[in-house]
């Protein structure tokens, strides 16, 4: 793995350094053992290397400074690395908040949080405002899945008149993740052959299909790919209508939303939008040879887009005509590890394996 040649231009370059944002231009890398499994380059924009480990920062980052309230509530989920970016939010904002956790059958790497919250506490908030988060942190409410997590804090905001920053179902997180593509065009030597991400809720999705729009790029095809049993895109794409799976059953809780947002389900109704499913299995096999070939560990969720290269779902989809054939170069959005850890790692083995 090697930096792909960076063709950032001078105006580009001044224009990110002027704007006042949380996320970072993440590196564009050329992928040798991903691009000879194809037989064409492969590049990987690396959103794992975000402060929070996520590209979820882009989006609620981008969310959070155009809010113009004192107050919001944020929905922290104890699975997904949206809890360190959130606390990462409010360590930068100084916001009040109300803290929601889901429960989970495996703990995080909860040190990461603590270490933030040690911080917020010792730095920058007085002793009224360190008690009064102390107690809002013992007392987190413990649901279990976003989806409900979501309603408490819809309902909590309601009451109290908060505003709730949503993690993927707002058109201002998809303006934020739309600059994943502004930094694609202005470093890719050609326009990608495509790009293949990951689908949870879609906030990711929308904000490529945004930015794609934006840049020209309207026509290049998106590979969207989940996990069997967190696949809510693809059942309602399949039923021709949004849908509300009964449950998540995938172990990839970070793509746990049981309902797409509208949006998305629009947006994949597009000729060049493809949705692929994978079983658990194939993404734990893919974050394996990802680490062994990258030297990176992702999460479950992240190598759900992974395993289209490593299970030969581009193949597959090169040989059905649904894919050109060379395709290059081909972009993979290595959305996130920002809550995964050995043991974590070892934990799916033993779950998934079993």
């Amino acid at each position: 793995m090697f930096y792909a040649c960076q063709r950032h231009s001078s105006e580009f370059l001044n224009k990110m350094s002027k704007q006042n944002e949380f996320h970072v231009v993440t590196p564009l890398l050329e992928s040798t053992g991903m691009s000879k499994r194809m037989g064409s380059t492969v590049y990987l924009k690396m959103e794992n290397s975000q402060p929070t480990g996520s590209f979820k920062i882009r989006g609620i980052g981008h969310m959070c400074q155009n809010v113009r309230r004192n107050t919001f509530c944020l929905v922290l989920q104890i699975r997904k690395s949206r809890e360190v970016l959130f606390v990462l939010q409010v360590v930068m904002l100084g916001w009040p908040q109300h803290m929601r956790r889901e429960s989970s059958t495996c703990q995080p790497p909860l040190f990461y949080l603590q270490q933030l919250l040690s911080l917020l506490l010792r730095n920058l908030w007085t002793k009224e405002q360190q008690s009064k988060l102390r107690a809002r942190h013992e007392h987190s409410i413990i649901t279990l899945a976003w989806d409900e997590a979501n309603a408490e804090a819809l309902r909590l905001a309601e009451i109290e008149g908060l505003t709730v920053i949503h993690p993927f179902n707002h058109p201002l997180v998809w303006k934020g993740h739309s600059t994943i593509v502004h930094e694609l065009k202005a470093s890719l030597p050609s326009k990608p052959g495509a790009i293949v991400l990951s689908v949870g809720g879609g906030g990711l999705f929308c904000g490529v299909m945004e930015g794609l729009d934006e840049v020209g790029w309207g026509d290049v095809p998106v590979l969207c790919m989940e996990c069997v049993g967190a696949d809510c895109l693809n059942v309602a794409l399949k039923a021709r209508n949004l849908v509300t799976l009964a449950d998540i059953t995938s172990e990839a809780t970070c793509l746990g939303a049981k309902t797409a947002c509208p949006q998305a389900f629009e947006f994949a109704k597009r000729p060049n939008v493809i949705s692929e499913v994978v079983s658990d299995q194939q993404a734990l096999e893919a974050m394996e040879h990802f680490l062994d070939e990258e030297r990176v560990l992702v999460e479950l969720a992240c190598g759900a887009s992974l395993a289209a290269v490593y299970s030969g779902v581009i193949q597959r989809l090169q040989d059905e005509g649904r894919l050109p054939k060379p395709l290059e170069p081909l972009v993979m959005i290595v959305c996130g590890g920002g809550s995964v850890n050995l043991a974590q790692l070892q934990h799916l083995q033993r779950v998934i394996r079993k």
